[in-house]
């Protein structure tokens, strides 16, 4: 676990990564001997926020169409010679944050599976030649869900763990593992913007949280680095909840 370099030669995608939970996994992996290549949108700045920082090239992309995610692992294949790590997680914000199981919510829901499965087929063939295959995805912040979304918000996770634990069927004869990661109350840019407008839900996120503050990026990626590393090579088809704990049980 104290290896500073576990991940020596191992080649990663890292998607939505211009800023907050991405940038912070991909300066993770980088920081124990991955090569990354971060992807975000076309105004994102990302090829220029990269552009100094050793192990990590930046590259725009259309971050919210299904037919652009073989272009962009096609992109990742000649930079990095291959593929071994891939996280996925897309800049999919609701226009207010969402309280209910509704229509909002099942497109958002139909938009990351579209987008995650499309990214794992273009990724799949240089995954199966990996050593260390890693499929890891992000789920929905906290902020996406209002005060009363504690159900959406389970509903949302629920979708991701099933697809997860397809993906974690179908990849693991291939020694490739499939996890996500569900974030709670993560102050992220996207975060940021919510709270600054509804400091109500802020306050009841923290309120909420066990660890009585909100999460920060990098809490995110440090589950990332053990879910990428040889640590977990054993561990497939499971999810890992950072956010702090409940602060009450029930």
């Amino acid at each position: 676990m104290g290896d500073p370099l576990r991940l020596y030669g191992l080649k990663a995608l890292v998607l939505n990564a211009a800023g907050g939970i991405g940038e912070a996994i991909a300066r993770t992996l980088t920081k124990h001997g991955a090569t990354v290549v971060a992807v975000d949108t076309k105004n994102s700045g990302v090829e220029r926020h990269y552009a100094r920082v050793k192990g990590i090239t930046g590259l725009s992309a259309v971050m919210t169409d299904a037919d652009s995610m073989p272009a962009v692992a096609e992109h990742a294949v000649q930079k990095l010679g291959g593929i071994d790590i891939l996280v996925n997680d897309f800049p999919l914000q609701p226009d207010a944050p969402l309280d209910q199981i509704d229509e909002s919510l099942e497109r958002l829901l139909q938009s990351r599976a579209r987008l995650t499965l499309a990214t794992c087929r273009a990724a799949l063939p240089e995954l199966k030649k990996s050593p260390q295959g890693r499929i890891i995805n992000i789920g929905f912040l906290r902020s996406c869900f209002g005060q009363n979304g504690d159900a959406a918000n389970a509903y949302a996770e629920r979708d991701l763990a099933d697809m997860t634990r397809t993906l974690a069927a179908e990849t693991g004869a291939f020694s490739i593992t499939a996890n996500y990661i569900q974030p709670g109350a993560v102050m992220t840019p996207e975060s940021r913007d919510v709270f600054g407008k509804d400091k109500a839900l802020r306050d009841h996120c923290i309120r909420r949280s066990a660890a009585h503050r909100l999460g920060e990026p990098v809490d995110i990626a440090k589950v990332a680095l053990f879910l990428a590393s040889d640590d977990a090579v054993f561990v497939s088809g499971t999810g890992i909840a950072v956010d702090g704990g409940l602060a009450e049980a029930g």
